[in-house]
């Protein structure tokens, strides 16, 4: 974010985080990467010093603090560490909403002061096999059945699907129906017949779990409906809002951070007795680059001025998280040629960039389907 957004509070939260990641993350990360997974301590002491779900209550345990700024002090600073691993941005961007919204008391009470601890890491789970961004036409079943509901069905993709504890699975309570008949239900680790497949191999954001979760006959207490049967999908439109703009925030940060990065490799790097961006083509590369990304800054700060006053349309999110995270794979793509043969090395930032970078494009809902919500908003 520009600084004329963030207040002294703001700049606090950003320096102790900042702090954070050099002593909690950046010394494990190249670990954690070849264990395709974080270690659990890192998401308790990220609990223990207030940087997970922090606009939960302060009754149980959280700050309070209502205010997206700090959620995207947590994705710039991770963005621009290159610290991948950890799903805090998911765990406070997308999960949180659903915690605050949508838990009952008795909810709240059994979840919330692990979610904020550390002690209990979410994920959510919408995308299967066969669907991909048709949530409409999903097959995961919960056909209820007394006092719980016997859930059947498979998801992939799922970010954290490997750690988490707590997570909310997109079913159809009513298969007879389309948007009226999914629901939200909350699936606990260790329940009988819930299980996990591999840690998925992904081209890039190796150290971030990512895996198939499969649901045999599996009993969820009633009391894990998260909101009302019915009206899941709802819930999803509602809060996808904020999970694309959260896509946008880190695109930007990501777009940035390489083209940074690129400008001080064209200061330092000779070519034929000079600075590669004495070069017309270089130059005039960068000056694109840095007018673009300056444009996808004011526009993602809007948003998040948007969004803070509750004024953030679900079309805004689609142009922000499909034009800024092009953008990231345009910048970065460039960023890369500049640096020649060594953008091609993995010991490079622009390169470990490159292959990072591309998921932005694709979850959250395709950059093609925000056209598509983008082109219905007008009318089409």
């Amino acid at each position: 974010m520009q600084k004329h957004l963030l207040e002294e509070e703001h700049i606090m939260f950003q320096e102790a985080f900042r702090a954070f990641i050099q002593k909690e993350i950046t010394p494990y990360h190249a670990q954690w990467e070849k264990d395709k997974q974080v270690s659990r301590d890192v998401w308790l002491k990220a609990g223990e010093n207030g940087f997970l779900c922090m606009d939960l209550p302060e009754e149980y345990g959280g700050l309070d603090l209502k205010d997206f700024r700090y959620n995207c002090i947590i994705t710039e600073e991770m963005v621009r560490a290159g610290a991948h691993g950890p799903g805090f941005v998911l765990h406070n961007d997308v999960m949180a909403p659903y915690f605050t919204s949508y838990f009952n008391d008795e909810q709240k009470k059994r979840w919330m002061p692990g979610l904020i601890k550390g002690e209990t890491i979410s994920a959510i789970a919408m995308t299967e096999p066969g669907t991909g961004s048709d949530l409409v036409n999903i097959r995961t079943t919960a056909i209820k059945n007394g006092d719980h509901y016997v859930l059947n069905g498979a998801k992939t993709f799922i970010t954290n699907g490997i750690l988490s504890d707590l997570v909310i699975v997109v079913v159809k309570t009513d298969p007879n129906e389309t948007h009226k008949g999914i629901s939200l239900l909350v699936v606990e680790r260790g329940m009988e017949g819930f299980s996990r497949g591999n840690n998925l191999e992904k081209i890039g954001m190796a150290a971030q779990d990512t895996a198939e979760l499969f649901f045999d006959n599996v009993k969820v207490p009633a009391k894990n409906l998260l909101g009302q049967e019915g009206r899941g999908f709802y819930y999803l439109m509602h809060n996808l809002a904020q999970e694309r703009l959260s896509i946008a925030v880190a695109s930007c940060a990501g777009a940035e951070k390489i083209l940074e990065t690129t400008i001080q490799y064209c200061k330092d790097r000779t070519a034929f007795g000079k600075p590669i961006g004495k070069f017309q083509n270089s130059r005039f590369k960068l000056a694109e680059m840095k007018t673009e990304v300056t444009i996808a800054r004011v526009f993602v700060d809007q948003c998040i001025q948007k969004i803070i006053a509750g004024e953030l349309t679900a079309e805004e999110a689609a142009m922000a998280k499909y034009w800024v995270s092009d953008l990231q794979g345009k910048v970065v793509d460039q960023c890369l040629q500049l640096h020649g043969g060594y953008g091609f090395m993995k010991e490079y930032e622009v390169a470990r960039a490159y292959v990072d970078g591309r998921i932005q494009r694709i979850y959250g809902g395709t950059n093609e389907i925000m056209k598509e919500i983008i082109g219905r908003s007008m009318g089409f």
